[in-house]
């Protein structure tokens, strides 16, 4: 008489998603982003893993659509300068390893890919929580702190 009670649960969900993006802030979208391609990769391994070829094929494929059209097209390279060209190469590498990844079956590709996102995540997280008024560091800190997430950055583009 009734529809599924599934359905309703899927409508909720979607409402439920669309309305935190709309609320969301731009730190907020990217680490739904960070979330989004985790969750994707994570499902590909346990498809891997039971044999489903088409489904892991599907999870890895949308996690790829995510760092891609998601992640990298967010990248404002004018304004985020070396960093910026830093993450471009590291989300361009992240998309070769799961193509490797579902070419070959692999799940350490996968594994891979997974710890360079939440290392990224957990660094958006910390860029989101307060921090002390930049007039509240010295130069010479301010500096230390950037050359640091430059060299972390670039170390993951070369790998």
């Amino acid at each position: 008489m009734f529809g599924s009670n599934q359905y309703g649960a899927n409508v909720y969900a979607k409402i439920s998603l669309e309305t935190g993006v709309l609320a969301a802030s731009p730190n907020k979208l990217i680490l739904m982003l960070y979330e989004g391609a985790i969750a994707a990769c994570q499902s590909a391994i346990e498809h891997m893993q039971r044999r489903d070829i088409p489904n892991k094929g599907a999870m890895l494929t949308k996690a790829i659509l995510i760092i891609e059209s998601g992640l990298r097209i967010s990248l404002d390279k004018n304004a985020g300068g070396e960093i910026a060209a830093s993450l471009d190469g590291l989300y361009g590498y992240m998309s070769l390893r799961l193509t490797q990844a579902n070419i070959r079956n692999q799940p350490a590709l996968v594994e891979e890919v997974i710890i360079l996102l939440t290392d990224l995540k957990a660094a958006w997280e910390a860029i989101g929580k307060p921090q002390p008024a930049p007039q509240e560091m010295s130069p010479a800190t301010l500096g230390q702190v950037a050359n640091a997430v430059n060299r972390n950055i670039a170390s993951y583009a070369k790998a």
